[in-house]
């Protein structure tokens, strides 16, 4: 079914009770591209009705999770709108209002049963009658007057939709999942409004998305069941039915749903462990989605341009750490200069750089993208990789199997090749850059007939502790001489005195 409607409305509606999940953002991000590509409006609105975990440092969670995702949002919270308030809670007098007009349709009843008799006879149907079949309509026979008189005489009581006795089979078409039918005998009179006069989530839910003109309700697939009660209601208010594109599950590698045991699950831990944006909305957007079975690299303006609900597979999707890695290390790869220095120096700053670094060094972004962009998953992996930089005239600790294999290796000649580089080294004659330094010490090599490896590996474990690191003579540019020729001496002084 393509969809070309400029009116198109289509609302992200999380709970604030905690961090936005990898599942929730990937729901996010499908109503963005949607209301994007088709040029309709994309809708935050808050279901904040769990009054003990709803609170407001949970609403700017979500709000900055959404914000860093750059998922902005057309009308909610921060932006107004003409369909505000976008709080569920401070929409309370629409839900009453929306209880009145059912009312007045005669499509909602007071039912006076209490939590006790409903107990006791859905015990008694599952011992005796094969099974629990929903609410036996018992006050549904209760006239208008008798009703009248036990609520003013303060009786305790819900609210109920009276589903018409003549209604067949619930049916809709899903944009995901086709045509789906569920059994009118298994929608029972459902709760519409609790006794504390609070809304329940499939009312007050269809209330909002008919007061804001919802046309599309995309949404993970673990709502379907909820779409025919749903429907119930719309049908009650009269109002048109959206059409409703059910999502995937998303699993982890073992094939179950995606939780803690598999790593991370939230927006803010990917943020945190210095995974991209952009990287994360590509990756998303292909957990159950795809531009043509093969791209594999969309930026959002792509993605804005092409998403359809017709590419949605109901196939469940799985959450591949180790692609995400690969993604993000391909953005990290493809970006800009200015984009590099602010992303990157929050991570240098962690592995010890202080303003004095930045000073000293101007060309500090230029040099440790150099060094590090073909290097990188994600941007947490700077500080271990560059932490070597700031430890100033001595290296901490030496990597004790980089000791035995490099500097002591029989015949290796380690210590004879660190003294002649530490002469190139402290020479001031030699630019402090990298390829005059890397010039000028390829010259030992001929100096004492060894392979380069031979005399660069002694340098590498002298200065970075290890056998192992990124290019060592860019790195060498955001160090001070004074730090490198310091660390050779003391590796001489401390391994081969």
């Amino acid at each position: 079914m393509a969809t070309t409607n400029a009116e198109v409305r289509v609302r992200f509606a999380p709970s604030p009770t905690g961090r936005l999940h990898i599942g929730g953002a990937r729901t996010a991000i499908f109503n963005w591209a949607f209301a994007r590509a088709t040029g309709g409006t994309f809708i935050l609105r808050i279901e904040d009705t769990d009054p003990e975990r709803s609170t407001q440092e949970n609403v700017d969670v979500i709000l900055n999770a959404m914000t860093w995702l750059g998922l902005n949002w057309d009308e909610g919270p921060q932006v107004g709108g003409p369909h505000g308030p976008y709080f569920q809670m401070q929409r309370m007098d629409t839900y009453r209002a929306a209880l009145e007009d059912l009312k007045r349709r005669g499509a909602a009843y007071p039912c006076f049963c209490t939590k006790e008799q409903l107990d006791a006879k859905r015990a008694q149907a599952e011992a005796t009658e094969g099974g629990y079949a929903g609410y036996d309509r018992t006050c549904r026979a209760c006239s208008a007057e008798e009703a009248q008189r036990r609520i003013e005489a303060g009786e305790p009581h819900v609210w109920r939709l009276r589903v018409p006795d003549d209604h067949g089979p619930v049916t809709f078409d899903d944009a995901v999942y086709g045509s789906m039918s569920f059994p009118i005998d298994v929608m029972d009179d459902m709760i519409l409004v609790r006794t504390d006069g609070s809304p329940t989530y499939n009312f007050a839910v269809v209330c909002d998305d008919v007061n804001m003109g919802i046309t599309h309700v995309l949404r993970g697939d673990d709502h379907l069941s909820n779409t025919p009660r749903q429907i119930l209601i719309y049908e009650a208010l009269g109002a048109p039915v959206p059409t409703f594109a059910h999502l995937s599950m998303i699993l982890g590698p073992d094939g179950k749903k995606l939780s803690k045991r598999h790593g991370a699950t939230s927006v803010e831990e990917y943020r945190d462990r210095g995974y991209l944006s952009d990287a994360v909305v590509n990756f998303l957007a292909l957990l159950g989605w795809s531009l043509d079975g093969e791209t594999t690299i969309i930026d959002r303006e792509r993605l804005c341009e092409a998403f359809s609900l017709e590419r949605i597979t109901k196939k469940d999707a799985v959450f591949d750490e180790t692609k995400l890695d690969w993604m993000n290390g391909m953005y990290v790869r493809d970006l800009k200069p200015d984009a590099w220095a602010t992303l990157a120096r929050p991570w240098l700053e962690r592995a010890g750089a202080d303003n004095a670094f930045f000073t000293r060094f101007p060309n500090w972004a230029q040099v440790s993208y150099l060094v590090l962009n073909e290097r990188l998953a994600h941007l947490d992996e700077i500080p271990e990789k560059l932490a070597f930089l700031f430890w100033g005239p001595q290296v901490p600790e030496l990597d004790e199997k980089s000791v035995q294999k490099v500097l002591l290796k029989e015949g290796a000649r380690a210590d004879e090749a660190l003294r002649a580089l530490r002469a190139v080294l402290a020479d001031e004659r030699v630019a402090w850059e990298a390829e005059a330094l890397q010039e000028a010490c390829r010259a030992v090599c001929d100096q004492l007939d060894m392979k380069p490896k031979l005399v660069f590996q002694p340098l590498r474990v002298a200065v970075c502790g290890i056998m192992v690191s990124p290019p060592l003579f860019e790195c060498f540019e955001l160090m001070k001489r004074a730090d490198v020729v310091a660390r050779v001496d003391d590796v001489l002084g401390r391994v081969f005195a």
